[in-house]
């Protein structure tokens, strides 16, 4: 960490940003801020919401002022540290139906990449992600970092309805669609897991820092644990 910059986000809320490069090794610094500031802010503090390279820091106002909010966190930044088995994050398994009906850009990842659906799906699923953000959608979590030989760009056209659990790719992250929602990103499969319930004490299944497995699971297990096995149409357009 080098030079970390304090930005005014608004009345109140101010960004850290710590870091200009998306890298794993960002996370435990990350980790250790949102602790620090939870212990320095107390009552006061909002919200926390980190991502790749920043952490936007949301207080009450009525509690402090920007100019005391800011102190606080020049005083954390002072003598941060890293808490690597603070940041290590729970373990989580996501299966996964890895199919051309629910994934309907598995055909064209095996033609661009040069690759069999049987090792597109093992380079996605042999490696353990680090969830970075959550965003876009509540419990949609970006994770990293996809091998380099599955990374492919978002569509250029987004589909207008993703079908809830949808496992997609973009760039070089990966997720899960918690929602009905429009998304363009690459899907690959679906998975049965209910990623986000506003009834849970966790809403959101995924959580900042956590490590994901994505395990695949085959059609007749998919639908053992609840999955929906409704198609979905390829995109047929030219992406960006």
């Amino acid at each position: 960490m080098k030079d970390p910059r304090l930005e005014n986000a608004g009345v109140d809320a101010w960004l850290v940003r710590l870091f200009d490069r998306i890298d794993e090794a960002n996370m435990p610094w990350l980790m250790a801020l949102c602790d620090r500031c939870e212990q320095a802010f107390g009552e006061a503090l909002v919200d926390l919401v980190p991502s790749y390279t920043t952490l936007l820091v949301q207080y009450r106002p009525q509690q402090l002022t920007a100019s005391q909010a800011r102190t606080l966190l020049t005083d954390i930044l002072a003598d941060l540290a890293p808490d690597e088995a603070a940041s290590a994050g729970e373990t989580k398994e996501i299966p996964v139906w890895y199919d051309a009906s629910v994934g309907p850009e598995l055909a064209r990842l095996e033609a661009e990449k040069g690759l069999t659906r049987d090792q597109v799906i093992e380079i996605h699923s042999g490696h353990e992600y680090r969830v970075f953000a959550l965003g876009f959608a509540p419990g949609f979590g970006f994770m990293g970092s996809v091998d380099p030989r599955l990374e492919t760009p978002r569509l250029a056209t987004p589909r207008k309805r993703v079908p809830a659990g949808s496992v997609a790719l973009a760039g070089r992250q990966t997720s899960a669609y918690p929602r009905v929602s429009p998304g363009g990103w690459n899907l690959l499969g679906r998975t049965p897991v209910t990623l986000f319930d506003p009834s849970r004490e966790r809403m959101s299944f995924l959580q900042v820092g956590d490590r994901v497995r994505f395990v695949a699971i085959g059609r007749e297990e998919f639908e053992r644990l609840g999955g929906d096995t409704t198609p979905v149409a390829p995109v047929q357009e030219e992406r960006s």
